[in-house]
């Protein structure tokens, strides 16, 4: 079957996954823990982890998984992996425990180590986003762009990291607007509709994190690329982290770095 095919199916799953999440959503039966990494997981995020599986196994019984909440093949198996899923059941799981809403259901199809499809769906707006290698990227229907970028560009910016660490890794005299937001995934979907121009990532993130990004963003004219402009990998080597990366609309990596 072609990406497209999978296509409604996925948004469905995404919504299902989202619908699981909901309920622990500022709940006081909500339980936290810490990973090896110091990264927070929640009963939402293994909610959300079995039925997006779940649903994977039932739609394509053959195509392997790669979820942030399931255990971790090693390279020397995935390095077979022509085609796979990769999932991020609950993007921005630490705005999710500190009560604010911007988190999100991330799935995105990889296919010859280049993700194809990508679904990212904000369970309590509602808003869902999607995308399939060149046949068009869309935000609940209607179709979106990056846009040709102001001066001075609109940085989507995280919340909980202050600006002059991301100004450390920036041209000295950028001068820049700043819109804060969550989730990793929702920026980058900014970029990919023209509400920001662009969005970099300093500190750590794994591939589930951008995959599903990576089809909406390039679908809509913009790049994902490292801060030496080179493209983000996908399943290119043992490690699953990305490095620090940027988000682009219509801006060249030469205009920030």
């Amino acid at each position: 079957m072609t990406p497209q095919a999978y296509l409604d199916d996925i948004i469905t799953l995404a919504r299902q996954a989202g619908q699981a999440i909901l309920p622990w959503f500022r709940s006081d039966d909500l339980v936290t823990e810490h990973k090896a990494d110091d990264s927070p997981v929640t009963n939402a995020d293994i909610a959300a982890n079995k039925v997006i599986v779940r649903g994977l196994k039932a739609l394509t019984p053959d195509i392997p998984i790669l979820s942030e909440e399931s255990g971790h093949k090693p390279f020397a198996e995935r390095s077979r992996w022509r085609v796979y899923w990769l999932v991020d059941p609950l993007d921005g799981t630490r705005e999710f425990v500190g009560g604010s809403p911007d988190f999100a259901v991330n799935i995105a199809l990889v296919v010859d180590n280049e993700p194809v499809l990508g679904v990212i769906h904000a369970p309590v707006s509602g808003d869902c986003y999607w995308a399939v290698r060149g046949q068009g990227v869309f935000k609940n229907g209607q179709a979106i762009h990056t846009r040709e970028s102001p001066k001075p560009p609109l940085l989507a910016v995280s919340r909980h990291q202050s600006l002059s660490t991301l100004k450390a890794h920036l041209h000295q005299d950028l001068a820049f607007d700043a819109l804060p937001f969550g989730s990793a995934s929702l920026k980058s979907c900014m970029v990919a509709e023209g509400v920001a121009d662009a969005y970099v990532r300093i500190g750590p993130t794994g591939e589930w994190d951008t995959a599903a990004s990576w089809a909406i963003v390039v679908e809509a004219g913009g790049r994902i690329v490292d801060l030496a402009g080179q493209p983000l990998t996908f399943n290119q080597s043992e490690s699953l982290e990305n490095p620090n990366y940027a988000v682009l609309g219509q801006l060249s990596p030469e205009q920030l770095f």
